[in-house]
């Protein structure tokens, strides 16, 4: 069997430029939907809980040790999308450079991924909408709104949420960058009165102990707030409809991790400069902060706009996921009759339907905490085969035309494995189980259906009867 099959530069490109899809983003674009896929449910949800149990007033370091594990990725995955202009991010990069074994293992967890972070945060949005909502004197019945594990029998508004962005994505990329660029918008102004607001009120003692949990603490809370920088990896997926996609998307890649790590760092440090860390374990932080210091307008302002963060972060992750399912059916990796684009919208409108059903029965009936840790260790371990085949790459063709060349690549690539695999060292051991699992379902996939009916598969078939 030969599972280090790759396929071609050459005929990457040439399946981007007649994907049929609409190029309609700019560097512009994708730099607010790196920002929309990034701040969200990571900093207005996970900064308190990583305080509270992990990492202490150290979550800042937490955060810049999960920035620099991207960064470091976020350089390889810029050269490989100056290389490889294609839909499927990882997934392809990993096909062109380590083979089609490996890259159906990187696709398969992108997949969970998406579809679990998706699920979590259309939970997390129904918990903001409804909580909201009762606030204002509506009281929506709980059977309605959680899930059967947490007493009721469906959560109809995570359901709701996840349709209706599907419908604006089957609609149009370009439909659905403008509402995510006028709800980014939203946000970044509601981080910006965050800080504003708190960052006078800051108490140097409330840093102190800065690190009560050690250094170990601080690697635990780097794993678990990895979950906010996953966003990023859905620029990448966005290549076949961008305008210039070598130029693009390294600018997007790049430029939204760098203001994304910023307002991270600079959210926990005031957060746990004006609450003392033990007070922030609750799905609140930012406006608890805020109510704390006897904000109650902010506060409920910056409830509005975590709804609005949310929001983006769900409509990328709808985005990201639909364009990984369409690459590995493309390629035959899964069946590849759900591989249509549509004849108007010019979007891939069948995986995005299959997708956003997944994601609603997820959402709506299963209890997703548990598993939500997946997204993390899923993610690095495409990280760190996506920072090997770009070292390969780089030895193996180099010739091919880059537009952007990282920096120091034989250090780079080395520093994304060695920090990406720190991460996932650092997740618990029940996590490591169910990716084993979940990978163990993904060879039965890939050697039951995915080899036999891969595209590269049937050529080599006809190949082989050609010269017969």
């Amino acid at each position: 069997m030969n599972l280090f099959r790759t396929k071609s530069i050459e005929t990457l490109r040439a399946m981007a430029e007649k994907s049929g899809m609409k190029k309609s983003l700019s560097a512009v674009d994708l730099i607010f939907l790196g920002i929309g896929s990034i701040i969200g449910t990571g900093i207005f949800v996970l900064t308190g809980v990583a305080a509270a149990n992990y990492a202490g007033p150290a979550l800042m370091l937490s955060f810049v040790l999960s920035g620099l594990a991207c960064v470091f990725a976020g350089l390889a995955y810029a050269e490989f999308a100056s290389i490889v202009p294609s839909a499927g991010s990882a997934y392809t990069y990993t096909y062109a450079s380590l083979g089609e074994f490996m890259a159906f293992l990187v696709g398969w967890n992108l997949i969970l991924e998406y579809t679990v972070t998706a699920s979590a945060v259309a939970a997390g949005w129904s918990g903001y909408v409804v909580g909201l909502l009762r606030a204002g004197g509506i009281d929506l019945p709980a059977a309605y709104t959680l899930v059967p594990a947490d007493g009721g029998i469906i959560n109809i508004p995570a359901i709701i949420i996840v349709m209706f962005l599907s419908i604006l994505l089957v609609r149009g990329t370009r439909e659905s960058t403008k509402l995510n660029r006028v709800l980014v918008i939203i946000k970044l102004a509601t981080v910006f009165i965050f800080l504003f607001l708190a960052g006078p009120k800051v108490n140097p003692a409330n840093w102190e102990p800065f690190m009560p949990f050690g250094f170990a603490g601080v690697a635990g809370g780097a794993a678990i707030v990895f979950f906010a920088y996953l966003g990023f990896d859905a620029v990448a997926t966005s290549a076949e409809e961008c305008h210039n996609p070598s130029r693009d998307l390294p600018i997007g890649i790049i430029g939204s991790l760098v203001v994304c790590t910023i307002l991270y760092i600079a959210v926990s440090g005031v957060l746990t400069g004006v609450v003392p860390y033990t007070q922030l374990n609750n799905p609140e932080p930012v406006a608890y902060a805020l109510r704390y210091i006897g904000y109650n307008i902010g506060s409920a302002l910056v409830g509005v706009g975590a709804i609005c963060g949310i929001t983006t972060v769900l409509l990328v992750f709808l985005y990201g996921q639909a364009r990984v399912f369409f690459a590995m059916s493309r390629d035959g990796m899964v069946p590849s009759s759900i591989c249509k684009v549509h004849p108007v919208y010019k979007t891939p409108y069948l995986v995005t339907i299959v997708g956003a059903i997944l994601v609603s029965a997820i959402a709506g009936f299963a209890p997703i905490g548990l598993i939500a840790e997946m997204a993390n260790i899923g993610t690095l371990s495409a990280f760190v085969v996506a920072a090997v085949g770009v070292l390969v790459l780089r030895y193996t063709k180099p010739d091919i035309p880059r537009s952007f060349r990282c920096p120091a690549l034989i250090v780079i690539s080395p520093l994304a494995v060695l920090s990406c695999g720190f991460l996932m060292y650092n997740l618990p051991a029940d996590t490591w189980i169910r990716f084993v699992v979940w990978c163990v379902i993904g060879l039965a996939v890939y050697f039951g259906y995915s080899y036999k009916h891969s595209t590269l598969n049937q050529d080599e078939a006809k190949h082989a009867s050609g010269k017969q």
